[in-house]
């Protein structure tokens, strides 16, 4: 392959510091996470929202979430997966200049196609500066490389947007069975055990009972991505469940101030028989 026909790739902006750069010891990770995960019930869903710390904080809570999408292996061909834009400031949701997200397990296909389709749409845009050092959409992409397999990927980091312009894009790039809808959210920060435990508990049933606009920057930092799902679930007429909900101070920090961490499913409604 000559120079100018090589894969535009996303390199890792947080491996060796958000989890290991070393493949054995990411994948020895991950799947520890996933064996300890209590084993779902029901359906697999169609979306899913996980936390995105470091491994070692969130990585337990995110490992709920992506045990409920491992039955789906050999039938989830894309993954929409959008997170919060940490560094960048900007309006609208972002998609990267990039054929190829890699990480230590591995590089994953960005659907091209998927974002060309959704590039009309207002307020979507090419921006890999939003894309560069944020780690949001990057501790994601381990557990999914673990639990699907072979996917091809639609990476939109969000910035300002409100809930019908992401549940526009979600809409778009709904799909059928092949398409898993990834949200990638923290929840309320840097508060003490107790209060986070209020504030967090507030959110998650918002979440979970399908309430946008109950969701705001306190409780989740991904609050603009999470409020267009939730718009989306209802129109679809998906059901929110709680996985897990804990925080830092649960898994590998102090309790004087913690990081609230949720894992959640949205399942779509059993078809009608008869």
């Amino acid at each position: 392959m000559d120079k100018g026909t090589e894969p535009r790739i996303r390199q890792p902006a947080v491996a060796g510091m958000f989890y290991p750069d070393d493949a054995d010891a990411l994948r020895s990770m991950v799947r520890d996470y996933l064996a300890e995960a209590s084993a779902p019930t029901g359906e697999p869903p169609k979306a899913i929202i996980a936390p995105h710390a470091g491994l070692p904080y969130s990585g337990p809570v995110a490992a709920t979430a992506y045990r409920t999408v491992a039955p789906l292996k050999e039938t989830v061909r894309r993954v929409v997966l959008l997170g919060p834009s940490h560094r960048v400031p900007f309006r609208g949701l972002a998609a990267p200049d990039a054929e190829q997200l890699r990480t230590p397990l591995g590089d994953i296909p960005v659907d091209t196609d998927a974002l060309a389709e959704i590039a009309e749409l207002p307020d979507v845009g090419m921006l890999d500066a939003a894309h560069a050092a944020e780690h949001s959409l990057e501790v994601q992409l381990p557990f999914l490389q673990e639990v699907l397999g072979d996917f091809r990927i639609v990476p939109l980091v969000v910035g300002d947007a409100d809930p019908d312009t992401v549940a526009a894009v979600l809409e778009r790039l709904w799909g059928g069975p092949e398409t898993l809808i990834v949200i990638s959210s923290d929840l309320s920060h840097f508060h003490d055990y107790a209060t986070a435990n209020r504030i967090d508990e507030a959110t998650a049933q918002a979440i979970a009972t399908l309430h946008p606009e109950r969701v705001d920057h306190e409780g989740a930092c991904g609050f603009h991505p999470v409020r267009g799902l939730l718009t989306s679930a209802r129109n679809h007429g998906l059901t929110g469940e709680v996985l897990d909900r804990r925080n830092s101070g649960d898994t590998a920090g102090p309790r004087d101030q913690v990081v609230g961490y949720g894992a959640f499913a949205f399942h779509e409604p059993e078809p009608a028989h008869g």
